[in-house]
């Protein structure tokens, strides 16, 4: 059994690398053994830190800086290493890791990002304020003394594209890896990216830990890739294809998203969401002449007055990961409908379910 999970692990991180285009994705290749804080930026192997931060690199090879740290205890996802970064701090003082790339993207390609974060034991605030901003060139801090927001150094030159990632739910876990994944389209220019908190504090979207104190949000970060979609790796959806011409999506017809899911009187976008809702992004930057209305439903159990706000709040999650993926937001709109709309019987949990739906309709 131990050979089969060694020839498994092996198997699957040599696929990964093939397709993989960040150099040292895993932060496993360094050049000293960390022994402390803050070394992040010249010690691990094509990787440095876009603004004046002091981002910290981990690695079993260290007592000091091992899987149990300053900011608590964690295994990395994969590997020996792991990197760590402030997302949350007094005085807006920011951390990131500033990965480089292989080659720069394929302009007009769609790339799928991927990373896994765990927030530290330490953290007093879980955010949801994670971003992913992509350069033509490395910045870091012989560019620029700030160490508050990598985005306003970058933002002076003429290629930069920042994409805030999606408000899935609070980054709250802290014993397990948390998958963050989303498509981007590319410009062409990109050779470096960066990954955290661009936000201002009083920006950040934040959730207190209550058995802890202090001000303060610290997250490791692991398995970084960015990977070309393939022909037919989002065939499973529900929503079809732009190529497709036998399934196009009728104008003024309404849909139901078959796997766009939302937990009980929450209004976060779950993961099995994402696959439906990044094809029905692509299928919308294909006809540039249609508009979108979402609308948003629930059964008719608690208060009508909450139901509508929920209704509204999950159409509004909807149409705002359309929009963060890159779709004009004067092209969209959302309403809440709360269960006067019901396509079932309330009586039945099965109808119940039914009526919990969002629902879209495209219009010429």
């Amino acid at each position: 059994m131990k050979h089969r999970i060694t020839f498994l692990f092996l198997y699957f991180t040599i696929s990964m690398s093939a397709q993989n285009l960040v150099l040292n994705p895993s932060f496993e290749d360094f050049y000293d053994c960390p022994k402390d804080i803050s070394f992040f930026h010249t010690n691990v192997k094509y990787w440095t830190i876009p603004n004046n931060g002091t981002t910290d690199y981990f690695n079993s090879c260290s007592e000091k800086m091992g899987f149990k740290n300053f900011s608590g205890y964690q295994k990395p996802r994969t590997g020996k290493g792991y990197a760590g970064i402030y997302t949350y701090y007094k005085k807006n003082y920011r951390e990131y890791v500033q990965g480089t790339l292989k080659q720069n993207l394929k302009r007009g390609e769609t790339y799928r990002v991927t990373f896994y974060l765990s927030m530290a034991d330490s953290s007093s605030y879980a955010i949801k304020e994670i971003g992913f901003m992509t350069t033509s060139k490395e910045y870091n801090s012989f560019h620029s003394k700030t160490n508050i927001n990598a985005r306003t150094i970058a933002e002076r030159a003429l290629n930069m594209k920042y994409h805030p990632i999606i408000k899935l739910q609070y980054l709250e876990d802290s014993k397990d890896w948390t998958k963050i994944s989303f498509t981007y389209k590319a410009e062409g220019f990109e050779k470096y990216f960066s990954i955290g908190n661009f936000n201002s504090n009083a920006q950040t979207e934040k959730s207190k830990i209550p058995s802890k104190s202090g001000s303060l949000s610290y997250y490791y970060i692991d398995d970084v890739s960015i990977e070309p979609i393939e022909k037919g790796e989002s065939e499973s959806s529900n929503i079809p294809k732009n190529e497709d011409k036998s399934q196009e999506i009728e104008a003024n017809k309404i849909y139901s998203f078959k796997n766009v899911l939302f937990n009980i009187d929450k209004a976060e976008l779950l993961k099995p969401s994402i696959t439906e809702l990044d094809n029905l992004f692509e299928y919308l930057s294909k006809k540039t002449n249609l508009k979108i209305e979402i609308y948003g439903h629930t059964d008719n159990s608690g208060i009508e007055k909450r139901n509508r706000e929920l209704s509204q709040q999950r159409a509004k999650a909807v149409a705002d990961y359309l929009i963060l993926q890159g779709l004009d937001k004067s092209k969209i709109q959302t309403f809440g409908y709360g269960s006067t709309k019901p396509i079932s019987d309330n009586t039945t949990e099965k109808g119940r379910a039914e009526n919990r739906r969002v629902e879209f309709k495209l219009i010429e």
